[in-house]
């Protein structure tokens, strides 16, 4: 693995991570921001990509930066990072959120979009999610140590969380009570809120793949089975279970499943 830090045009420092070696394949994580989040993945794709990943502004070891925080920027600061590890074009695989932010590098520089997965992604938010988001938002004001749990809670199949606790423990040990991390987290989530990629959709060229879990609860799959019929062309596939955070609860079926579309090995898949 390979560290550097990129500093963006309004003076945000990301921190990068490159692992393994192949065809570069951009990792974009959700809400959390975290180049950690993939990390149950990284054995098992660095085989084959060159991993590229990042903790987002203001997240982790990577600073706030000053311009305003929304999508496109976000989508900006992807490009930024692959400009600075000289990657011209790549496959992006967003999370969640990311998968917001990926959806929009795959309109605003198609040319540098190889392939595309959309992992519990959503193209609008409908009501339930703006439901589900606008209560963490107010849970992370009045009551972080209930924010942290709700999200853990509502992140992981309830099954799969019972028998690995302690990354429930984990989660719930350090609450977002700094007023200077809330405000991150709150711009965040408000960025995701406002996110409605209907009017981009139809110039989504790139191949695609939207990958989520039917058991997810904080993007419904029927918000995921939405966005794949908007997409034309796109492949769905739906795990059974797994929970939002399927890539690191089911990564060895994740991984793999990934590996083998992005490298043509699996045939057309749906759900």
């Amino acid at each position: 693995m390979t560290e550097l830090v990129v500093t963006t045009p309004d003076g945000a420092k990301l921190k990068a991570r490159r692992h393994g070696q192949g065809q570069p394949l951009v990792l974009v994580s959700g809400l959390g921001g975290t180049a950690g989040f993939w990390d149950p993945a990284i054995a098992l794709l660095g085989s084959e990509f060159e991993l590229i990943t990042f903790d987002q502004r203001g997240i982790a070891g990577s600073s706030r930066g000053s311009a305003p925080v929304d999508i496109a920027q976000l989508a900006a600061d992807v490009l930024t990072v692959c400009d600075a590890m000289g990657v011209e074009s790549a496959d992006f695989l967003g999370h969640s959120t990311g998968g917001c932010i990926v959806q929009t590098i795959a309109v605003t520089a198609a040319e540098r979009v190889r392939n595309l997965v959309l992992s519990a992604a959503w193209l609008r938010p409908g009501n339930y999610l703006k439901a589900l988001f606008e209560f963490r938002l107010r849970l992370l004001a009045t009551d972080p140590a209930a924010y942290a749990e709700s999200a853990a809670l509502l992140s992981y199949a309830p099954e799969w969380l019972e028998a690995n606790w302690t990354k429930y423990e984990r989660a719930t040990a350090t609450p977002p009570t700094d007023p200077a991390k809330q405000a991150i987290v709150a711009e965040r989530i408000r960025a995701l809120l406002a996110y409605d990629g209907s009017d981009q959709i139809g110039r989504v060229a790139a191949r695609t793949l939207v990958l989520g879990a039917r058991d997810d609860m904080i993007v419904p799959a029927f918000l995921q089975e939405d966005l794949a019929a908007e997409l034309a062309g796109a492949e769905l596939r739906l795990l059974p279970d797994g929970g939002h955070f399927y890539p690191g609860s089911r990564t060895e079926t994740f991984a793999p499943l990934v590996a083998d579309w992005l490298s043509g090995r699996a045939e057309t898949m749906t759900s």
